[in-house]
């Protein structure tokens, strides 16, 4: 039985270390640790890695239609949206606070919506990962700016943190088992 794990981000080196691409981060720090690489596919229109008994896999659709990629790639493996977790920025949590979900709805993000649109369910894990909001700059300016260097270092310790969660949701670890493992932590 195939799992998917989709790290949300844009694709291309001028996004590469935004807030918004916190999802992409966290599937290259996971890749860097398991000495895996992904490669481009072209038929799924997004770097791919399989895994064990998962696929990892970063869109290159851009956030606001990440759902077509997903959808191909769900559609021709067959996989659950129960055996589907997504990683993504939010900023209605606080910066580096980790937040697991059975399901729900978009919050406004982007991505989501554009997932919630193409798969037509709700019910796929998600791995929310706080960037905080700027009262200072607008939301989309703010979403695209890069992290700092304080902050890069605090978001290292969650990556691994983060690559744990994926290890248990990869080992068949139940999800209610690891939203109480690791909700409670922060």
């Amino acid at each position: 039985m195939k799992k998917l794990i989709v790290g949300l981000g844009n694709p291309g080196k001028k996004y590469a270390n935004s807030k918004h691409n916190v999802g992409f981060m966290a599937l290259d720090h996971y890749a860097t640790i398991k000495k895996i690489k992904f490669k481009s596919s072209i038929k799924f229109n997004a770097d791919i890695v399989e895994y064990q008994n998962v696929i990892l896999m970063k869109p290159k659709t851009y956030m606001n239609n990440s759902g077509y990629a997903v959808f191909k790639l769900v559609e021709y493996y067959g996989i659950k949206e129960e055996n589907i977790l997504v990683i993504f920025d939010d900023v209605d949590l606080p910066f580096a606070k980790l937040r697991l979900r059975y399901k729900g709805g978009s919050g406004g993000h982007n991505g989501i919506k554009s997932l919630l649109s193409y798969l037509s369910t709700d019910e796929f894990k998600r791995l929310r990962v706080g960037i905080e909001k700027s009262d200072k700059v607008e939301l989309s300016d703010y979403v695209l700016s890069d992290f700092s260097k304080v902050e890069q270092k605090i978001l290292f310790e969650e990556l691994i943190t983060i690559s744990s969660i994926i290890d248990d949701f990869k080992d068949n670890f139940s999800f209610e088992e690891i939203m109480n493992k690791y909700n409670s932590r922060n």
